[in-house]
């Protein structure tokens, strides 16, 4: 077994993945990736709800969002794999007057990025989505390249362009300790044995302050548990139904199979690691779904599961070189948009690791801007 590598990356989420196969297209060297579990991406990807967007608050996650997009968008070209991007669009709804203003903003800011954002009124909203209940409706944001993704089809995509690019995977090998000589990443201990290398890649997601904490860097990112619900077979939800964000509420739904998923952010969920299933939480979006698309009242659930967002302070992600511990980089903290975000969040990674001047400034993304006075809040979260 090969024990020294140029880069070694903790977690095998898309995040890591991605980052893994564009270091890899760049011939960067001998990769590995170290994924604690039996299988790749049964994490916080394999539970994610499957939605891509661009449309964000902040310059850098819809650069972000926009380069992958592009990915998204032509992946078997990049990859070698193919994979369906099913572009039906988001559509926020803006039903309190407080919303509006801050959404706006965000479409300007959005439109002089290069997107095409449309902005609704009920009509309008009917006829993209016809089953939501548009009474209450002041705006809608509509972004037509937006849409839905399967993570799983994704993710084993990466994973297998990655080991064609001849990378190593190994799962049940979690990563016990990681070696700092003179401040200088060396190596990585797991229960298989200790593999050396100069760079250590933390794409663990939900335990990335885990990984940090092995280093001796504090990375803040909480997980907090997120639940979700999907319908039974309806007959009331047409194929081109976007994503659609009760910004009010909270509750975000989309077309899944011949049913809708439907998910919402509790507010008061505490920081933790836990996953089972509160079924009140469950009420709460059922209840959220009925409001907002009256017809679900008719609708069996199907199924449900719990996962974890992966969360920092100002619900960016984390991407960049500690500074304090050479060689230890960070490629987590997506704050709920992980998905949507590795394949341009991998590129940049692996620029930056590489030595290339990155594509997008993500000079706002670094760990130090939550204590150098850096911080810009995402407020466009769901």
């Amino acid at each position: 077994m090969k024990t020294n590598y140029d880069a070694i990356v903790i977690g095998a989420g898309i995040a890591g993945l991605a980052t893994a196969f564009n270091l890899a297209k760049f011939k960067f060297g001998d990769i590995l990736i170290l994924e604690k579990e039996m299988f790749i991406g049964s994490g916080a990807t394999a539970k994610c709800a499957g939605g891509i967007r661009a449309q964000f608050s902040s310059k850098v996650n819809v650069q972000i969002s926009l380069k992958s997009i592009e990915v998204f968008e032509h992946f078997e070209e990049i990859t070698g794999e193919p994979a369906l991007y099913d572009q039906v669009g988001y559509m926020f709804v803006l039903t309190d007057p407080a919303t509006v203003d801050g959404y706006m903003k965000a479409v300007e800011l959005q439109r002089s990025l290069g997107m095409d954002v449309k902005l609704f009124g009920p009509d309008d909203v009917t006829r993209i989505a016809p089953p939501v209940r548009t009474d209450d409706i002041i705006k809608a944001t509509f972004f037509a390249r937006d849409g839905l993704g399967d993570p799983h089809e994704y993710l084993q995509g990466y994973f297998r362009a990655c080991k064609r690019l001849g990378v190593d995977v190994l799962t049940e090998t979690p990563a016990t300790e990681i070696v700092v000589k003179n401040g200088q990443v060396t190596a990585v201990k797991t229960p298989k044995g200790e593999f050396a290398a100069p760079i250590v890649i933390n794409a663990a997601g939900p335990y990335a302050k885990v990984v940090g904490k092995m280093a001796g860097v504090k990375v803040p990112v909480d997980p907090l548990r997120r639940q979700i619900v999907t319908s039974g077979e309806v007959d009331f939800i047409p194929p081109t139904m976007p994503m659609v964000v009760d910004v009010s509420s909270g509750l975000y739904c989309h077309k899944e199979s011949k049913g809708l998923l439907m998910g919402w952010a509790d507010p008061n969920v505490k920081p933790g690691f836990d996953e089972s299933q509160d079924p009140d939480y469950n009420d709460n979006i059922l209840m959220r779904a009925m409001n907002r698309i009256p017809k679900m009242e008719e609708a069996e659930v199907a199924n449900s599961w719990a996962g974890l967002y992966e969360t920092t302070p100002d619900h960016h992600a984390i991407i960049g070189f500690a500074d304090d511990v050479k060689g230890f980089f960070i490629v987590s903290g997506f704050s709920g948009h992980g998905f949507m975000h590795a394949p341009g969040a991998g590129i940049v990674a692996a620029e930056v690791i590489s030595g290339r001047t990155p594509s997008i400034d993500i000079t706002r993304l670094r760990l130090n801007r939550f204590i150098a006075g850096g911080v810009e809040e995402e407020v466009n979260v769901i």
